[in-house]
């Protein structure tokens, strides 16, 4: 008999620690596929949408960066809003948006960016601004403001404050209705969450359509798996700084993207990750609430990854 987590998880600590609807044993067996295998189109994925592998981390980011940056330039040439929901994480793509854009002087009037979610109490209410943890604190200092003269102007920079966050719908809406775009930047969360939409939602809603139909949650219970996840990315692992609740977009806006740009930059060196099985679940899993996800190759777009993500996802002692 096997002794792994599937085999010794009855009585363990761990039991009904998991989201209700995962299948272990289905992910265990996506993770042992081939790393050549992680970019094989399966018949649900969007004809446009194409994962895209990365060799290094400064690839990665310069890859992902050019693409933000050529949606802004390309929204500009034809005279059109656009509007992002931004993420913060991964974070290192926004350096190089900065570079291209001035590199080609391209003006970012026309920008309307939404930050996807927000640190909160169970209430909703939010960090300060200015707090080293703030979601918005971070935007400010690796986007909006080193665009210098070229930045998006404040009135069109949105944060999932308890207040903004209930608007975003209407005013997408109304941007769209005057032809603008909307693009979905986002990373991929430990238990495979889209911004801060946890898994464990999905026992709430009885229907698909019902789950697709949310555009947002204040105070948001975050998976301990999401609080382990930012603490050893965002506080240096210190675990205590790290909120258990969260402003957050669901799945009513951000699947409604005309296109989508995804990063997985989740391995921390001398070989060990954190991120290599929830990309494999989002680009071979089945959509599924239960791994939201999933929904993201459903859309238009690329995904870019590092390609150690790809594995082998084997044990290597470290």
């Amino acid at each position: 008999m096997a002794v792994n987590l599937m085999s010794t998880l009855k009585g363990s600590l761990l039991e009904g620690f998991f989201p209700a609807g995962w299948d272990l044993a289905v992910l265990d067996e996506i993770c042992s596929r081939p790393p050549e295998s992680i970019t094989q189109r399966e018949r649900w994925w969007n004809k446009k949408f194409e994962p895209i592998a990365c060799e290094s981390l400064a690839d990665f980011d310069m890859m992902m960066g050019h693409e933000i940056a050529l949606e802004i330039a390309n929204a500009k040439k034809t005279g059109t809003p656009i509007v992002f929901i931004l993420p913060v994480g991964p974070m290192g793509m926004y350096r190089w948006a900065v570079y291209f854009l001035k590199e080609w002087k391209c003006e970012c009037r026309h920008v309307h960016g939404f930050n996807m979610d927000e640190w909160s109490d169970p209430k909703g209410a939010t960090l300060p601004a200015n707090d080293p943890g703030a979601f918005q604190n971070a935007m400010e200092g690796a986007f909006y403001g080193p665009l210098g003269a070229l930045t998006v102007p404040k009135a069109q920079r949105h944060f999932a404050t308890k207040t903004e966050l209930p608007a975003y719908s209407g005013r997408i809406a109304a941007l769209r209705k005057k032809g603008a775009r909307l693009v979905t930047v986002f990373g991929i969360g430990r238990v495979c969450h889209i911004a801060f939409w946890e898994p464990h939602f999905a026992a709430e809603f009885k229907t698909l359509k019902e789950w697709k139909s949310q555009e947002f949650r204040l105070g948001a219970r975050l998976h301990p798996l999401t609080i382990e996840q930012n603490a050893i990315t965002s506080f240096k692992s210190r675990t205590t700084l790290v909120p258990t609740t969260a402003n957050t977009i669901g799945p009513g806006l951000f699947l409604k993207s005309d296109r989508i740009i995804g990063g997985a930059d989740g391995a921390l060196g001398r070989g060990m990750m954190w991120q290599g099985m929830s990309l494999w679940a989002t680009l071979h899993h089945e959509p599924t609430p239960w791994i939201p996800s999933t929904f993201m190759p459903t859309l238009a777009g690329r995904l870019f990854f590092l390609k150690e993500l790809a594995g082998p996802l084997v044990a290597e002692c470290n």
